[in-house]
């Protein structure tokens, strides 16, 4: 086993369930020493006490939707989170409601979680990581930050920012030299609780699981690419059939209105 992971501390959002609690289990296995972060702290507890090594990682409760719990839990943990070499901007929410239905208030959550929460965790590490010349900042996007999809217009926008912002940090610490490693990840369906926590047009949980789901990576195969590249320091990667349709979108966009437009986003 490659010791790229032993000792770094690496903070991972949304660990208590799906794609961030296998990361949490698979980058402990590789000696990192994991900072665990959602709203839900017992779970958090209970995950963090079946890793090895148990009292080498660390619980971070916060909702990063909530920008004064982001604040508190900063100012609760400034040593642990300076000390991060990793982050794992994981914790996200999904849609489904059509674009004229969505409320306002749903579609402030979605921008809150997905974009504002992790762009804030992203400046929390980022001056300490300059310091030090050395870190990796990774975001979990989605094909909808590539395109758009029906019943997703607020989570594509929320992931299309995403893009933006972390193509220009890296653009930026490029071109000052400075040695941080940035990277998105676009994985298609995944077996997770994304679609029963997605939020309806009033805000309310959608819970039901979409059915192509059973068809999805699971979480466990996601992480395992997610580190993977990590390693190799790529700067973007696709998970999934989905990914497909990023390149239609790309060199055959009249084919790709034509396919989305039939699609059942479900």
């Amino acid at each position: 086993m490659s010791d790229f992971w032993k000792n770094k501390q690496v903070w991972i959002t949304g660990a208590s369930s799906g794609i961030g609690e296998a990361l949490v289990k698979q980058l402990a296995q590789k000696g990192a020493n994991t900072i665990l972060s959602s709203r839900n702290g017992e779970k958090l507890i209970a995950l963090k006490n079946t890793l090895p090594n148990a009292n080498q990682h660390s619980i971070i409760e916060l909702d990063v939707s909530d920008e004064r719990s982001i604040n508190e839990a900063l100012a609760r943990n400034k040593d642990l989170v300076d000390r991060v070499d990793v982050l794992i901007n994981n914790a996200g929410i999904s849609q489904r409601a059509l674009t004229w239905e969505a409320s306002r208030e749903s579609e402030r959550q979605i921008m809150e979680t997905n974009f504002f929460g992790a762009t804030a965790l992203t400046k929390a590490v980022l001056l300490s990581m300059m310091k030090r010349n050395a870190g990796s900042i990774i975001s979990l996007s989605s094909p909808a930050g590539a395109f758009g999809f029906p019943l997703r217009s607020s989570y594509s926008a929320s992931k299309h920012a995403l893009h933006g912002y972390f193509d220009s940090l890296r653009a930026e610490l490029d071109a000052a030299g400075i040695n941080i490693h940035v990277m998105l990840v676009l994985p298609g369906r995944v077996r997770t609780n994304m679609s029963f926590n997605a939020l309806k047009q009033d805000g309310s949980k959608h819970a039901n699981n979409d059915h192509r789901l059973a068809s999805g990576l699971s979480p466990e195969q996601c992480a395992k690419g997610i580190i993977k590249a990590a390693e190799k320091r790529k700067a973007e990667i696709y998970f999934g059939r989905e990914q497909i349709l990023i390149y239609i979108k790309r060199y055959l966009p009249s084919l790709f209105r034509s396919i989305v437009t039939k699609f059942k986003p479900d």
